[in-house]
């Protein structure tokens, strides 16, 4: 993203808390210009004729809603990044589902909104279709884990749990929705409850006709099942030249 001052929009119907996020955005020193907007149809009008940086977005509005909103963003040919705003943390999920920059929870901390402008200057513009995110909670927070930063992601109930080289998150995703989603991006199934990313895959163990794998150190076992379909994808993504 340009080292231009940036300029944003601020999206909400309650007037006190427009006034409050948009003079908070303003006494950030990235930031040269705040519009704001009062409901979602006010937004979408002054998209259609302002460049903006990014959108600063409630959800809980009447009529068109925050998450309603981001989807008709999404289908803009240059979509600005999100970031949501909210009093309600219930709405993680929908904003992993729309590519949000990051979520806010109010009331807004002036160092926590600096958090989200850095965010917004390093997503680069749009948030970029195979990169994505998905929300957990730590410590209260909402943050933002990578898609790539993910080595395997095992199914709890209808919650999932996200395993990094940093830790592991829980999430409320089912297991199933993410390997949909994450199929074009190099995941999959190797249990009925472990979905695995193919690049992180370190080795392929074969020992008494049972298949495991190695990833993150940590070694997972593969259904007979799923057997072939991994040794499969894994050859031909081992062939030379072929797509990483």
């Amino acid at each position: 993203m340009s080292q231009q001052p940036l300029r944003l929009l601020v999206v909400d119907d309650e007037q006190p808390a427009l006034d409050e996020l948009a003079f908070l955005l303003d006494r950030d020193d990235r930031v040269g210009e705040v519009l704001t907007s009062s409901s979602a149809p006010d937004a979408l009008r002054r998209l259609q004729t302002e460049q903006v940086d990014a959108v600063f977005l409630d959800i809980a509005m009447p009529g068109l809603d925050g998450i309603e909103l981001a989807r008709v963003l999404a289908r803009f040919k240059e979509p600005p990044p999100i970031v949501f705003v909210t009093a309600h943390d219930e709405h993680a999920v929908d904003a992993f589902d729309v590519h949000a920059v990051d979520y806010v929870l109010k009331p807004v901390r002036q160092e926590r909104l600096r958090e989200a402008v850095r965010r917004v200057v390093g997503s680069g513009g749009p948030a970029p279709q195979q990169e994505e995110t998905i929300a957990v909670e730590l410590g209260g927070v909402t943050r933002f884990v990578s898609r790539s930063a993910v080595l395997f992601v095992e199914a709890q109930g209808d919650y999932a749990r996200l395993h990094t080289r940093d830790g592991q998150h829980l999430v409320r995703v089912p297991l199933s929705t993410l390997e949909e989603q994450w199929r074009g991006a190099g995941f999959v199934r190797i249990h009925r409850s472990l979905l695995v990313s193919i690049g992180h895959v370190q080795e392929v163990r074969m020992e008494a006709g049972r298949c495991s794998v190695l990833v993150g150190g940590q070694e997972l076992a593969v259904s007979r099942r799923h057997t072939r379909e991994l040794r499969d994808l894994l050859v031909r993504n081992a062939r030379p030249g072929a797509a990483s």
